[in-house]
């Protein structure tokens, strides 16, 4: 049951807070800054106003989130710093008010907060006010993705498996080459089931050799083979995060999580996100982090980004809408005239293309010649080994072909116009506002541990960053006040 009127405390302690909590921290500015009312409002259907027992205010159970994420602590963490340093203040708790059970966090993400734009709901709130007080001055948005590791790994429990007991061999035979004749008969095949039963008896071998086991180099392997031949019969996929794709940051270099499509005013103000699975393109994205930005307010007559938002949809659309696309043209952007339906986008990291199953192309061949009055095409070639068991082959892949290719033609009518426009004064000036963005990028991984999903699926990396954005915007705009 929640209590449709906030609670007002009465303490005769609480003209500590006065004394203790200066003027200038960064709690109680934003207590000044913003009223959190909009919260109580926007949660109030997913109480039950009659019934059951008086639950926490909705207000304070987001304020405990928000310091999770401003100080980047656990949920047990950030309520036992409350117990003492003063965060009672922001709570709007009595000095000698109890604090909450740390699992009351995890029951408020997961039945309050389920369900609700939350991400769109806070970024809208801080633009609002940023506008508001005049800090947005300028009519551009910067656009860049950054990208999250998922919380789990891509790894299968088979493989898992092999790697730790690979690691436990190889710490025994540094100790002892002639040990191997006591171990049992490595397994060969792919079957889980199998390795489990080696790895087992592994594990039991050991454990009857003390002199070998208790070695602490063994030891610490022998455990970490313990506790992944736990986590298997629990789970017999590691990566428990079923919706986390795997991305490329370059042809080298992937990782297993999701994106986070950014746009931002020059001011540094986050005006608009989108949560996406990692293997998704930055270019697509574009047009809705325009709409989402408009819609919370903004005026945009100028866009800033890299290669992978010069594509033909993206020049198209703002010459629709008479914008400024600041965006270094790559011939591999374009897609010349393909048809309605294509889904590979190209990937600036790595400087290839990816097909709709996320798979990257290996290699790619220019073709024609300069010069001639014709356009010249890049061609991207795919694995047709992973093309063969693609569940996407149908009306990709033709059975029994040899190779799997995308082409795209260098130049178009649009990209010419781009072209000229990337030698005025006018688009060299605004591409230097571009670094900006890997700056917020930096702050929202390294200070607010963006880099890592807290949790598995991608509502809760919508959640996650909803909670960091707002944090980043509120300090930006106490900054600039």
């Amino acid at each position: 049951m929640l209590s449709t009127q906030q609670k007002l405390q009465f303490s005769s302690y609480s003209g500590l807070y006065d004394i203790i909590v200066p003027k200038d921290n960064l709690l109680r500015k934003i207590n000044d800054l913003i009223d959190f009312s909009f919260i109580h409002e926007e949660l109030l259907e997913k109480y039950c106003l009659i019934n059951g027992r008086t639950a926490e205010s909705p207000i304070k159970m987001f304020k405990y989130l928000l310091l999770k994420t401003i100080y980047t602590v656990s949920d047990v963490d950030v309520v036992e710093r409350s117990r003492y340093d003063m965060s009672k203040y922001f709570l709007e708790m009595a000095p000698e008010e109890d604090v909450i059970n740390p699992s009351s966090l995890t029951k408020f993400r997961k039945l309050r907060l389920k369900d609700m734009d939350l991400l769109k709901l806070l970024i809208n709130k801080t633009v609002t006010i940023a506008l508001e007080k005049g800090i947005i001055k300028s009519k551009s948005i910067i656009v860049d993705a950054t990208h999250t590791h998922s919380r789990s790994n891509p790894y299968t429990a088979l493989e898992v498996l092999r790697e730790r007991s690979k690691l436990l061999r190889k710490a025994i035979y540094q100790i002892d080459e002639d040990y191997k004749e006591n171990l049992p008969e490595k397994n060969e095949s792919s079957d889980l089931e199998q390795e489990l039963a080696y790895c087992r008896e592994l594990q039991r071998v050991l454990d009857q050799d003390q002199s070998m086991s208790e070695i602490p180099a063994v030891k610490e392997k022998l455990n970490l083979l313990k506790e992944t031949i736990d986590d298997t019969k629990e789970y017999y996929l590691l990566s428990k995060d079923d919706q986390a794709r795997l991305g490329h940051k370059s042809v080298d270099s992937s990782f297993f999580g999701y994106k986070t499509h950014l746009a931002m005013t020059e001011e540094r103000i986050i005006t608009a996100a989108v949560v996406t699975t990692g293997e998704k393109g930055d270019g697509p994205e574009l047009p809705r982090l325009l709409e989402i930005s408009q819609q919370n307010g903004m005026q945009v007559d100028t866009i800033i980004g890299d290669a992978a938002y010069s594509g033909k949809d993206n020049l198209r659309l703002v010459k629709e809408q008479d914008i400024d696309i600041i965006a270094k043209l790559n011939p591999a952007v374009s897609k010349g005239f393909r048809k309605e339906g294509d889904h590979f986008h190209y990937n600036k990291d790595a400087g290839m293309f990816v097909c709709p199953a996320g798979h990257l192309a290996i290699r790619k061949a220019r073709q024609g010649k300069k010069n001639i009055g014709k356009n010249q095409a890049d061609t991207y070639y795919f694995d047709v080994e992973k093309c063969k068991v693609c569940p996407f082959r149908e009306g990709c892949y033709r059975e029994g072909s040899k190779t799997k290719t995308y082409s795209i033609t260098i130049k178009s009518e649009l990209h010419k116009e781009q072209m000229a426009f990337q030698q005025t004064d006018h688009y060299r000036s605004k591409s230097k506002e571009r670094y900006k963005i890997e700056a917020k990028n930096s702050e929202l991984k390294n200070v607010h541990g963006y880099g890592r999903a807290d949790s598995y699926g991608i509502q809760n990396m919508e959640m996650q960053g909803a909670m960091a954005i707002f944090t980043v915007n509120l300090k930006r705009i106490l900054k600039l006040i």
